[in-house]
C-alpha cells in the first residue's frame, strides 16, 4: 500500500469520525436545548470556520451562471431536509441505529442515479443494492420492535440521495467550497428563522462547549473529506466511510449506553457488506 493511499485511508477515517462526533455533541445537547436553536448556533459557528477555510484555500466563487445557483438552492433544500430528518431521528434514536440507517446512502444513490441520470448500473450491483434494502428493513424492523423515528432516517436518506443527485448535474467549475458553505448557511437561516418559534433555553459553559466541539468535528470532518480527494487512490479509500458505524457503536455504548440488538447489527453487516460489494464492482467497472 502507498503512503499516499495510507494517508487517503486515514483521512477518510478521520472525516467519519469528525461527522460522529459531531452527531454525539448534539444527541448530547438535545437533552437540554432545542432542536432549532442547537442547528442554529452550531450554524453559526460552523459557516465561519468554512468561510475562513475556504478564503485560506482560495477556493470560494461567486459569479457563478444562473443555472448552477438554481441547483445549489435545491440542494440547500435537500440539505436542510437531511439535517432536520437526522438530527430529528438522532434525539430520539440511539446513534448507531440513526447511523447504520445512513450506511445505506452509497446503494441508495446508486439506484437513484441509475433511474433518474440513466447512469449504468449492473445486474450484480442491483442484486446488491436488493439485499442492502433488506437489511435495511432488519434495522428498522417494521412491525416488531418498530421505532417511526425511523421514518425520519430514511427521510434522511432521501433528502442526502436528492442533494447528490443534484450535485452531479452542477458545472465541474463549481467550487465545492461554495456548495458547501452556501449549505451552511441556507441551514443557518432556516433553522434560525425555525427557532423563532421555540423558547430558547439560557445556556451554561458546559452547552457552550458542547457546541463548539460539534462546531469543530462538523469542520474537520467536512476538512479531512475534501484533503481526501487530493491524496491517494479515492477507490481504495471509499470503503473507510463505514468506520463511521465503528464511532457510533462505540460512541454510543461509552456516552449514551446504547448497544443495537441482534437483529439491527445483522442489518448494519450486511448494508455494509453490499456497500463494500458495489464500490468493488464500481472500481472493476
Amino acid at each position: 500500500m502507498s503512503s499516499d493511499n495510507f494517508k487517503a485511508a486515514a483521512l477518510m477515517t478521520g472525516s467519519m469520525a469528525g461527522y460522529t462526533f459531531n452527531d454525539a455533541c448534539m444527541k448530547v445537547l438535545s437533552i437540554s436545548m432545542p432542536l432549532e436553536q442547537a442547528v442554529f448556533l452550531r450554524g453559526v459557528l460552523t459557516c465561519v470556520l468554512l468561510y475562513a477555510l475556504g478564503r485560506y484555500l482560495g477556493a470560494l466563487r461567486f459569479d457563478l451562471p444562473a443555472r448552477d445557483w438554481k441547483l445549489i438552492a435545491l440542494r440547500c433544500v435537500g440539505e436542510a431536509g437531511a439535517t432536520y430528518c437526522f438530527l430529528t431521528a438522532l434525539f430520539h434514536m440511539p446513534i448507531a441505529n440513526v447511523t447504520a440507517i445512513l450506511q445505506v446512502l452509497p446503494l441508495a444513490i446508486a439506484l437513484a442515479a441509475w433511474a433518474f441520470l440513466s447512469e449504468p448500473l449492473g445486474w450484480r450491483r442491483l442484486g446488491a443494492i436488493g439485499i442492502g434494502f433488506i437489511g435495511v428493513l432488519l434495522i428498522v424492523k417494521p412491525g416488531v420492535g418498530f421505532s417511526a423515528w425511523s421514518f425520519y432516517a430514511l427521510g434522511a436518506v432521501c433528502c442526502i440521495t436528492f442533494r447528490d443527485l443534484i450535485v452531479r448535474k452542477l458545472s465541474p467549475e463549481t467550487p465545492s467550497m461554495t456548495v458547501a458553505i452556501m449549505a451552511a448557511v441556507a441551514i443557518t437561516v432556516g433553522f434560525g428563522a425555525a427557532s423563532i418559534g421555540v423558547e430558547w433555553v439560557p445556556m451554561d459553559g458546559w452547552s457552550l462547549s458542547i457546541l463548539g466541539l460539534a462546531a469543530i468535528f462538523i469542520f474537520l470532518g467536512y476538512l479531512f473529506s475534501v484533503m481526501v480527494m487530493r491524496v491517494g487512490d479515492i477507490a481504495f479509500a471509499a470503503p473507510f466511510r463505514y468506520t463511521g458505524l465503528i464511532w457510533a457503536l462505540i460512541l454510543g455504548l461509552v456516552l449514551f449506553n446504547e448497544w443495537p440488538d441482534s437483529l439491527t447489527l445483522t442489518g448494519a453487516v450486511i448494508v455494509v457488506a453490499t456497500g463494500l460489494f458495489t464500490l468493488f464492482r464500481e472500481r472493476r467497472a
